[in-house]
Parts: structure tokens; C-alpha cells; sequence
């Protein structure tokens, strides 16, 4: 009898318990139709009043779960009116970024409907932006600080409504990313795809905004582009990115696992071009800006960061002297402080940080038919002041770069370099050192591009020191070696390979190589260096061409005259055309033989 008291009891309820769901489902469902006119016309109401008149949005649907508390609207749009900014920018209020936001759904979830009615608190666990497409447009405004009125902040704009608007997340998922510069004489347009953002915290209420460990009202915005992979628009390379992630709290942006690889081999890319072209194959792990002014990146476009690491890394550099220079080129623009002038936005890097770089440059000379190459391996060391803000330059014009390598894998070289940031002629002054190395390590250079094969020979220590600019430069250098002999070689224009001119090669080291510095006895020799810069030179080819007109004249070849790279290059490229017109003949002549001796068979 208990049993069945009990059971009865149970049974009724759960009957009032399934009423009661019952009833509050079906209000719920009352209410939300009857609340969706009101709130299309708050949402619409409040983006439009908040921004000043500046957004309008619209949705085609709003779908209401009072009970879940979760909102979501349907084809959003979310547009700013041009006249109302061209307005704002008269008042010297306009933001520096405007938005134009796209997207198939926007879902709120766990909303305090409660809280908000009663204790004028809005709670919200999440807004999610599901693949949206995003125009941020930047414009470049002006401020003024001290005659305009404050307008109201954005809290004292919802104060009447809410005391306090709290989300706790809002992320953005697998969004199309376009950023369009239109304070550039010519706009500019950068896309991302698969773009990821995500906001934590976001609180507005009395005191947030005076809170110094929020940023724009949140603890932290955060954004991350992963996979992205693309071919170069004259599709000679496709570019690679791992991840690019960047956080306000850390104040740092990563990018791990950028790859530029060329489309074809070194000789086979260079052959697609008339001219003579660079080719890159570049690999960098991380690169990582740290203490980043993010407000500063965002109003006013300035790159302001207190250290950028890059490394490890690997850069290759390759380049054909079959074809001629592009007429009109002169690398003079490419040198690394006039470069940093030419950015078309503020940077400031208190310290550039490089970290095991190997650096290779290889040319193919077409005399030789050979590729010869040079490599700076575990490059490391620290360049200063990289900046060409204005600002910053008036303190302090000069970039200081210490760097540490190994020539060919062996021999510690250090080189210290002082950029002039703000010369108009681009001036620069550089001084290294190395200590013990082998010369026979500079063969795979020597023999491909200098026709000259090192036998033997010891360095004990190169001291050297320069200045110059654009187009000279200028200095001094020590070097101290024993037992330096070398070999001359012939060109390989007829295919039949490089040969010692064994003559010549006597002769070079009886009468023209000096074997030691210092010989016994003597004083050591030194050296003064003048080099002059051809257009189609880089920076770097000025630096070590410069270092080499001393190193010729310690070892007694500087009395030889250096030819003209320009003139020998065409000597060298009329050879070829004329070998390959005799080749040309002697194929036609095999054939002809070839077909009379068919001919006499049958």
C-alpha cells in the first residue's frame, strides 16, 4: 500500500513538473514571436545609435530561445554610412578603421535574460562570427585633442539601459580578410583567407574603461591564420605560412614556417627571363615581434616593436650571368637603410635579433659552365635602432649592426656595420675581422667564377675597415697567410672543360702571387681599397668587392687591371652565340653525313 502511495506520488509529480515544462515552452515560444519585432528594432536601433549614426545592420531572420537564452541572426550585414564618416571626419571624430562585415549567421549563446530584466546587467558566454567576410578600411584622419568636446564613452551610451555589458567570448571563425589602405595616394588592397580572432573578456561598465590591463575593453584579442598557401602572382614561387598568430596580452606576433620556394631549378627559372633575375628559395622557422604597440599599429599604421627575432633560417640567393642587367636597373634603391626609407609606413625595431641564418649565394658563370657559391653559415648577431621613424631618427640616425659567421663553414668572421638612416647618398661604414682559415675553401667560388683554383694557402688573420655610399667605397685591410699558390684556368666556352694554363699558373705565382705576409724578415704589407659600384650591384657585392680589391693587392695581383664586368660579359656572351653557331654547323654537317651514308648503303 506504501508502495503504491509512494509511486502515485511520483507519478503526480512528474505531471506537474511536465505541465510546467510544457507551459514555459510554449510561453517561451509566445514570448519570442511577440519579442522578435522588438528586438530586430533594439539591435538595429542600438548599432545605429552607438556608432554615431556611423553602421547600419540588417539580417534577414532572428531566431529567440528564451529558455537557452541564445540568439541568432541569419544573413547579417553590417555597412557604414559614407556620408555620416565624411561628417565625423569633418568633426575631427572619425575612427581611423571603418568595417564592412558579412556573414550567413551570428550566434549568441548563454544570455542572462533574467539578469539583464531585472538587475540591468547584460551576461553573455558567447557571440560566434562563423566564416564571415571582413572589408577593414583604413583612413587617415585627423585629431584634435584639445578644442573638441568628449563625446559621450560608450558606456554612458548604454548607462541608461545597462549597467554593465559583460562577453565573455567572441570569435571570429574562418573568416575572408580584406584590409584596404585609402590614405595612400594609390590604395592598396591585402587579403587573408581562414582568419581566426578571438576576443576574451570584454567588459563596459563605469570602470573598464579606465582599466590599464584592458585593451579596447578586453583582456585580450588574439588572432591566428594558419595553412596559408599561395603562388606568387608571376607564379615563379609559391609562398607558404605555417601560422601567424598575434596576441594584445603578449603583445607579440608570430610567423612559423614561412617557406618561398622557386617553381624551377636554379638554371631553368633564370632561362625564363631575358634578363638577369634573383631567384630566392628562402626558409624561416619563427619570426617574432615582441612588446608591440598595438594601439599605435592601429591608429596610426606605425610598426613600433622593441625586438624582432628571425631564425633559424635558411636564404638562398641565385643568379645567371648568361642575360644582361634589365637596362635602367641600379640596386642602389635595394640597400637595406635606403630600403627601410622607402616603406611607406613608420617603423621603429629597438633590436633586430638574428639567429643561426645560413646564408648562401651561388652565380652561374657561363664561361666556366659552372655554378659557383658562397656561404655564411650560423649567422647570428643583433642590428640597433632599425627605424625610419621621424621622431626617432631626430634622436638618433644611425643603425648599428655586430654580426657573427662562418665563412664556408669554418672560418669566424665578424662584421660590424653603421647604417647612416637619414644620408641622402645612402652612407654606410663597415669593419670585420676573421681569424685562422683554409683558402682552399674558397674554391667552389674561385674555380666557377674567377677561373683561378686555390692549391694551398693558410690565413693567420684579415683585419679591414670602409666607409662609403651608393656608389663607392672607401678604406684600409691587414691580412697575414703563408703558403699561398694557385692555378689558372681556361674558360669552358667549347664545352670541352676548364684546363690549368699551366704557363700562366707559373708565372702567377713566380712573379705575381706573393706566397706570405709577412715575408721574413719584412714589415707585413697592407692595403688601401677603392671599389666603385656598377647599377646591377647589391650592397653586399660592394661590401666583399671592396674587401677583395684589398686582398688582390696584399697578395700582388692588384697591379693586374680588373675588367669591366659589363664589357666581359658581353665578350663572353658574343663567344657563346659563336659557339653555339659552330656547334650548330657541325650538328648540320653530322646529319648531312649521316643521311649520305644511309643513302650509300642502300
Amino acid at each position: 500500500m506504501v508502495a503504491q502511495k509512494s509511486k502515485k506520488i511520483w507519478i503526480w509529480i512528474g505531471s506537474i513538473l511536465g505541465a510546467l515544462v510544457l507551459i514555459l515552452a510554449f510561453g517561451a515560444m509566445f514570448l519570442s514571436a511577440r519579442w522578435k519585432p522588438l528586438l530586430t528594432e533594439k539591435i538595429k536601433e542600438g548599432v545605429y545609435n552607438g556608432s554615431h549614426h556611423l553602421y547600419k545592420i540588417d539580417f534577414k531572420s532572428i531566431n529567440l530561445n528564451l529558455i537557452t537564452g541564445s540568439l541568432a541572426l541569419r544573413d547579417v550585414t553590417l555597412t557604414p554610412d559614407t556620408l555620416v564618416f565624411d561628417s565625423l571626419k569633418a568633426k575631427k571624430l572619425a575612427p581611423a578603421h571603418t568595417f564592412e562585415i558579412k556573414l550567413k549567421k551570428l550566434q549568441v549563446t548563454g544570455v542572462g535574460i533574467l539578469t539583464a530584466y531585472f538587475k540591468k546587467r547584460a551576461e553573455v558566454s558567447a557571440i560566434i562570427l562563423d566564416k564571415p567576410s571582413i572589408n577593414m578600411i583604413f583612413n587617415k584622419v585627423p585629431k584634435e585633442i584639445d578644442s573638441v568636446k568628449p563625446e559621450k564613452s560608450l558606456y554612458q551610451q548604454i548607462s541608461n539601459t545597462f549597467k554593465s555589458l559583460h562577453i565573455k567570448s567572441i570569435k571570429i571563425v574562418d573568416a575572408d580578410f580584406d584590409y584596404l589602405n585609402k590614405s595612400l595616394a594609390k590604395k592598396t588592397k591585402k587579403s587573408i583567407k581562414h582568419l581566426d580572432i578571438n576576443v576574451v573578456d570584454f567588459l563596459l561598465d563605469s570602470l573598464s574603461q579606465n582599466d590599464s590591463s584592458r585593451f579596447y575593453y578586453t583582456k585580450d584579442i588574439s588572432f591566428q591564420v594558419a595553412g596559408y598557401k599561395a603562388l606568387t602572382k608571376d607564379k615563379m614561387y609559391t609562398m607558404k605560412v605555417d601560422t601567424v598568430s598575434g596576441s594584445l596580452a603578449t603583445k607579440k606576433i608570430v610567423a612559423k614556417g614561412f617557406k618561398l620556394t622557386p617553381m624551377y631549378p636554379e638554371l631553368t627559372f633564370a632561362r625564363k627571363y631575358n634578363v638577369q633575375k634573383d631567384r630566392y628559395n628562402l626558409t624561416f622557422d619563427k619570426i617574432e615581434f615582441n612588446d608591440v604597440d598595438f594601439m599605435g599599429l592601429n591608429t596610426d599604421q606605425k610598426l613600433h616593436a622593441k625586438s624582432l627575432r628571425v631564425g633559424p633560417a635558411t636564404v638562398e640567393v641565385f643568379m645567371s650571368r648568361e642575360s644582361l642587367p634589365p637596362p635602367g636597373l641600379d640596386k642602389a634603391k635595394n640597400f637595406p637603410h635606403v630600403a627601410l626609407k622607402r616603406l611607406d609606413f613608420p617603423v621603429r625595431i629597438d633590436t633586430v635579433k638574428l639567429r643561426d641564418i645560413d646564408l648562401k649565394y651561388s652565380e652561374y658563370n657561363p664561361a666556366s659552365k659552372k655554378i659557383g657559391s658562397v656561404n655564411f653559415k650560423s649567422l647570428g648577431g643583433n642590428i640597433l635602432n632599425v627605424t625610419n621613424d621621424s621622431a626617432r631618427l631626430a634622436q638618433n640616425n644611425h643603425a648599428v649592426a655586430d654580426l657573427n659567421t662562418l665563412l664556408m663553414g669554418s672560418g669566424k668572421l665578424n662584421v660590424k656595420i653603421d647604417f647612416n638612416l637619414t644620408d641622402k647618398n645612402g652612407a654606410f661604414s663597415y669593419s670585420g675581422s676573421m681569424g685562422t682559415f683554409d683558402f682552399t675553401k674558397l674554391n667552389p667560388l674561385s674555380k666557377a667564377l674567377g677561373l683561378v683554383e686555390i692549391e694551398s694557402g693558410n690565413v693567420q688573420k684579415i683585419n679591414f675597415k670602409a666607409s662609403g655610399n651608393t656608389r663607392t667605397a672607401t678604406g684600409s685591410m691587414n691580412m697575414l697567410y703563408t703558403n699561398l699558390k694557385v692555378k689558372l684556368l681556361s674558360d669552358n666556352i667549347d664545352g670541352e672543360g676548364t684546363k690549368e694554363k699551366g704557363l700562366l699558373s707559373f708565372l702567377a705565382n713566380t712573379i705575381l702571387v706573393k706566397d706570405e705576409n709577412p715575408k721574413k724578415g719584412e714589415a707585413p704589407r697592407t692595403a688601401t681599397m677603392t671599389n666603385t659600384r656598377i647599377n646591377s650591384a647589391s650592397f653586399f657585392n660592394l661590401m666583399w668587392k671592396t674587401v677583395f680589391v684589398g686582398i688582390r693587392d696584399i697578395v700582388g695581383v692588384g697591379i693586374v687591371p680588373v675588367k669591366d664586368p659589363i664589357q666581359q660579359q658581353k665578350k663572353v656572351a658574343k663567344k657563346i652565340r659563336i659557339q653555339k653557331r659552330e656547334d650548330r654547323k657541325e650538328a648540320r654537317k653530322a646529319k648531312r653525313e649521316q643521311k649520305k651514308n644511309q643513302s650509300t648503303q642502300k
